[in-house]
Formats: C-alpha cells, sequence, structure tokens
C-alpha cells in the first residue's frame, strides 16, 4: 500500500461509529462536563502515566476543592497531593500543577493560552499535551498525537514515521483539518480496546480489510 493511499475518509468514518461504542478518554470525559482549558490542562497533566478511572477520580476530587489557578495556589502541597493520588508520580504532578499556575497567573493573567508556542513553554508542557489542550479546551483543530495515533497511522500504512512529533508534522500536511479535533479521542480509545500495541483484535476490527498491519507479528 503507497503512503497516504489509504482512504482516510473511511478510515475515519469507521473510527467514529466504533467509537460510539466504547468509553471515552478521561480527558474527554472531564472536558465534556465543563469546557475549561485550565481544567483540561491539569487533568491532562494527572492523566500521565495513570488509569483512566484514576484520573478522573483524582480530577473531580481537585476541581471540588480547586479549579483555577489562584484556588491551585491557595490549597496546601499535602492537601493537594492527597486529592490526586493514586495518580502515578502524585508528587512531582502536584508541583508542576503549582509551578504551572504560578506562571499563568505571573505571565498571563490566570488564562491559559490559546496558543501552542505559548503552552509548550510552561513547565512539564510537551507538544502532545498542548494540542490536547487546544482541542478539549478550547475546541481548535490540532493534532494532538500521542503513542496510540502513532501507532495506528503506522499500522495502517498511512505514514511511516519514528515518533509521535514526526507523525504530528506528518499529519498537519496530510490529514484533512476537519478531522483534527475528533482523531486523538476516537484514536487512544481505539488503540485501548481494539488496535492494542501487542497481539490487536485484528478479528474484530472493522479496518482489518484495508489495513497493511505493519509491525503486526501476532494478531486475535
Amino acid at each position: 500500500m503507497e503512503k497516504n493511499k489509504l482512504d482516510i475518509d473511511l478510515v475515519y468514518n469507521i473510527l467514529e461509529e466504533e467509537y460510539e461504542k466504547l468509553e471515552k478518554p478521561s480527558v474527554t470525559a472531564i472536558a465534556e462536563k465543563k469546557r475549561d482549558p485550565f481544567r483540561v490542562l491539569v487533568s491532562t497533566i494527572i492523566s500521565l502515566r495513570t488509569k483512566d478511572e484514576v484520573t478522573i477520580a483524582a480530577s473531580d476530587r481537585l476541581f471540588s476543592m480547586a479549579d483555577t489557578p489562584q484556588k491551585i495556589l491557595e490549597l496546601d502541597t499535602e492537601t493537594m497531593e492527597k486529592l490526586i493520588y493514586p495518580a502515578g508520580f502524585y508528587r512531582n504532578k502536584t508541583k508542576t500543577i503549582k509551578d504551572i499556575s504560578a506562571i499563568l497567573i505571573e505571565k498571563y493573567a490566570g488564562n491559559v493560552p490559546a496558543d501552542i508556542d505559548e503552552l509548550v513553554r510552561l513547565k512539564g508542557v510537551g507538544r502532545k499535551t498542548a494540542n490536547l489542550v487546544l482541542v478539549e479546551g478550547f475546541q481548535i483543530p490540532a493534532v494532538c498525537v500521542d503513542i496510540h495515533v502513532h501507532r495506528i497511522f503506522n499500522r495502517l500504512g498511512y505514514l511511516n514515521t519514528k515518533d509521535p512529533d514526526k507523525t504530528e508534522m506528518e499529519l498537519r500536511k496530510t490529514l484533512p483539518q476537519k478531522y483534527w479535533i475528533k482523531l486523538n479521542e476516537m484514536m487512544v480509545t481505539y488503540g485501548k480496546y481494539v488496535c492494542r500495541p501487542v497481539s490487536p483484535f485484528c478479528s474484530a476490527c472493522r479496518l482489518s480489510e484495508c489495513c497493511a498491519k505493519v509491525g503486526v507479528t501476532t494478531r486475535r
């Protein structure tokens, strides 16, 4: 299969239909409760290396006490750590969220910037997190690429890239912008339940016939 010759419209439509049957990623679920860029940014940081159910519960506990940069800074460190525990690296995440809150107040009048170049200047914020804040917090079209998006597009044969950052840049060139906003949430879920890293469920995948299965050595 030639690069980028995959029918991406068909792929997107199938993913959209299948996504309706599956659970939404934690940050998407949190964002849909209240479309707030700060909540999205904080919950994304909490979500790193943490299960979705833990992320949602920890975020809900934290936001019930503090949901603005000012309120975060007013919360003492020990209390905040207890609120987001047992999220992975909860102590480091507490410090990161407090540091970001201080910067937002000092440099951005307490607001999360709607600009990727400004977002990635914040401590602990990479391109994936920044793009997710744009998408889920502001509903601004952005290409959010995590390991699932990277894996699935390469597995399909649509791209041949070595890391998520390169995947993002290629998708910006080749993927229609109308698909950008919902792309990450659908593929994260599909990657979690169907197109798994090891031994994916190809027999249950509606994309199986058009998928090049690049790198797939075992499947179910």
